[in-house]
């Protein structure tokens, strides 16, 4: 997540044409983390008797992440229901004890909200940004989260093949949210998945277009066809988009054959 939603409206004059920036909005403030009263249902729904530590995250989402550019100033009057509540219906896609890696995590969305409101999984956060993972680091350890969530600083080709002697990972699903197009998802996401695991991408109200753009992409990545479910349906309006795949083959990358050494004259050495 970024901060793409900070203004760059100005502000129109009397006949209707710009004259200037708007006046600075107020810095959000704890207050502007408040669960609303129409969400309350939903929230205990799905964070059960942790809702109160969803509450701590949503807090430190709204000022820390705000502070630190990772969510835009706008956000934080509809964190509860455009982000955490999106973010915990996809936990009903997920098998008890999992383990889960969420790529281009950010701050942490969805998966330390996977991790707040199912405390039998294990997460993986992966995020190559350092002021987002410090971020991460910080927020895993306030919250108490260190026991079932870790960090990891790096790209997604980097977890699956292991980094820095750290990893490689693997899990039973991989999470993305806002990351890319399905196609280049698939291709970053699928090695991490178990054989018969599944990437779980969280979509907008084009995710059909984009399944139908993609599906032979993804089919050569070793995944299968490309399915659109509905999270939260009857909870919360409009419900979570989410673009389920399955990795059934493993494809390995083609070797790369090396060239025959040659003389400085060009010609190849004998053997």
């Amino acid at each position: 997540m970024t901060s793409e939603d900070v203004t760059t409206d100005t502000a129109p004059g009397p006949d209707g044409t710009p004259s200037g920036p708007p006046p600075e909005r107020p810095a959000p403030t704890a207050q502007d983390a408040t669960l609303p009263a129409g969400l309350a249902t939903a929230a205990r729904e799905l964070f059960g008797d942790r809702l109160d530590l969803a509450a701590g995250y949503a807090e430190l989402l709204v000022t820390d992440g705000v502070v630190r550019g990772l969510i835009g100033p706008r956000e934080a009057p509809r964190i509860w229901e455009r982000h955490l509540l999106n973010c915990a219906a996809v936990a009903e896609l997920l098998p008890q004890d999992a383990s889960v890696i969420d790529v281009g995590s950010g701050a942490g969305l969805p998966g330390l909200v996977l991790a707040i409101a199912r405390p039998d999984l294990t997460v993986v956060l992966v995020e190559p940004l350092a002021r987002r993972t410090s971020f991460l680091v910080e927020t895993v350890e306030r919250l108490g989260l260190a026991r079932t969530v870790r960090v990891f600083r790096g790209r997604a080709d980097e977890a699956a093949s292991g980094a820095n002697g750290v990893g490689p990972f693997t899990a039973d699903v991989v999470t993305a949210r806002a990351v890319a197009p399905l196609d280049r998802l698939a291709a970053w996401s699928l090695p991490l998945a178990f054989r018969g695991g599944r990437l779980l991408a969280l979509k907008g109200a084009s995710a059909a277009e984009e399944v139908a753009e993609h599906a032979a992409a993804v089919a050569k990545l070793g995944g299968s066809e490309p399915t659109v479910r509905l999270c939260g349906a009857g909870l919360l309006d409009p419900p979570t988009t989410v673009v389920e795949i399955v990795r059934e083959r493993v494809i390995r990358p083609p070797s790369v054959k090396k060239s025959p050494k040659r003389s400085r004259g060009g010609q190849q050495r004998a053997r």
